[in-house]
């Protein structure tokens, strides 16, 4: 059997969000159904280089409705890193009825993608519908991501975007508008987005407007934090995996109270945004999952 390579070139050739956020959407209500073997990622600190690698590693049965997979994904997270990505990595595919390779593909743009795709399904379910102000704390890959994604969901009149050196850029860039602190960016936001790279909180509960959603995706380890106590104690939260938040995030350990699945929304086993006026929280670390059907709707695509 040959084996398909696919380098990230490729892989954004075959990748559009229109097709991905409702393949993640899938995917998270399978996980919830209890149709994927995945254990937590396995994480192994690279204390030299100030790096980790980690390896996520999941399987989903098909059944239901859901797409199917059997693969791994390989990734490295250098927070230091100035001048090349903080994330790499590589996806391998692999047949589920015999075990054999099918693929490997970079896995760097399938993680910002399907990143930002999550938070796409989120938004959809958990925001009010005439959301229409976007705060986004941060002004990196996964700023640029979670702005294309959440576009999909929800019309926003207005963007405003922060982070410590380079907001003037990023909205010129993307045509949107700067703002010179992260409260400036949330106070009177429908949608806020925490994309930045933080061990402590960057975001304030008592900046939220009543019925505000916020999607947080960074502090993917236990002592590190990107919300203060007074957000996570009050607002209600959700997540892409509970095994996985309860163990990784330090917002979701500090929370200390139920949390319920976006994929159990998805599938309507639990009730999403019950009130205009209700705070609602994605506190998303990431899972194989979503990188292994992503990787699958690669390779259903045609190519060039």
């Amino acid at each position: 059997m040959d084996i398909v390579i696919l380098d990230e070139a490729a892989v954004e050739q075959r990748l559009q969000y229109q097709d991905l956020i409702p393949a993640i959407a899938e995917a998270l209500a399978a996980l919830s159904a209890g149709r994927v073997v995945q254990p937590v990622r396995a994480v192994l600190p690279v204390a030299p280089h100030h790096g980790f690698f980690a390896v996520m590693p999941a399987y989903a049965d098909g059944g239901g409705g859901g797409g199917g997979g059997l693969g791994a994904k390989l990734v490295t997270f250098h927070p230091q890193n100035v001048g090349i990505h903080t994330h790499h990595a590589l996806i391998v595919m692999f047949k589920a009825e015999t075990g054999e390779p099918l693929a490997v593909m970079d896995g760097r743009l399938i993680t910002e993608m399907r990143t930002a795709a999550a938070s796409a399904v989120a938004t959809q379910l958990l925001a009010r519908p005439d959301a229409a102000v976007l705060g986004i704390l941060g002004s990196g890959v996964q700023a640029k991501s979670h702005l294309a994604a959440l576009r999909h969901v929800r019309s926003f009149k207005e963007v405003r975007v922060w982070s410590p050196r380079n907001a003037p850029a990023f909205a010129q860039r993307h045509g949107v508008k700067a703002v010179p602190s992260a409260a400036d960016a949330v106070r009177g936001a429908d949608v806020v987005v925490v994309a930045a790279t933080s061990t402590t909180p960057i975001l304030q509960g008592r900046w939220l407007s009543p019925g505000a959603h916020v999607n947080a995706i960074g502090a993917t380890r236990p002592d590190w934090r990107e919300l203060d106590d007074d957000l996570v104690t009050t607002a209600r939260v959700f997540v892409d995996s509970r095994e996985a938040a309860l163990r990784e995030s330090g917002d979701v350990i500090a929370a200390k109270r139920e949390v319920t699945e976006i994929g159990a929304v998805v599938a309507g086993t639990a009730p999403g945004r019950r009130s205009q006026q209700e705070v609602t929280l994605f506190k998303s670390v990431g899972v194989a999952v979503e990188d292994v059907a992503a990787a699958a709707l690669v390779l259903q695509q045609p190519g060039p």
